[in-house]
């Protein structure tokens, strides 16, 4: 199966799933985790390890994060390593609606990391323009 794992610094990672559901109905394979204000790093790592409970050996994950390098990204990739699984996992910092849509319509269509890597980088840059 894969998972799309949506995080955050605050609560941009809640938003970005409301967005999704609005849009695209829920998906039961979203997973979402906040680096909430006050947070300790450790207990923020345990509400990843408990996110990502469900995901196995067999599964891939697209990371969607706020900022590329920030702790929240940076503690799901050390926890999905620990898994065993940075071999099934593609990442992405700067994440805005149009990347998890794309990513969303990747992973209903079965499609590859790869493809849906390419189709998450393409849809995030075409969002970013002046008005």
């Amino acid at each position: 199966m894969k998972y799309l794992m949506l995080v955050s610094h605050a609560t941009l990672a809640g938003g970005l799933e409301a967005a999704l559901n609005m849009l695209l109905g829920p998906r039961e394979y979203t997973l979402r985790c906040e680096l909430l204000e006050g947070m300790a790093p450790q207990e923020y790592a345990n509400k990843v390890e408990q996110k990502l409970a469900r995901v196995g050996e067999q599964d891939e994950v697209v990371v969607l994060a706020d900022v590329l390098g920030g702790a929240p990204l940076k503690t799901v990739l050390a926890t999905l390593a620990q898994k065993g699984l940075e071999a099934s996992v593609i990442a992405f910092g700067g994440a805005n609606l149009p990347m998890a849509i794309a990513a969303v319509m990747g992973i209903d269509d079965g499609l590859a990391l790869d493809v849906i890597a390419d189709a998450v980088l393409a849809n995030g840059a075409q969002a970013v323009a002046r008005y």
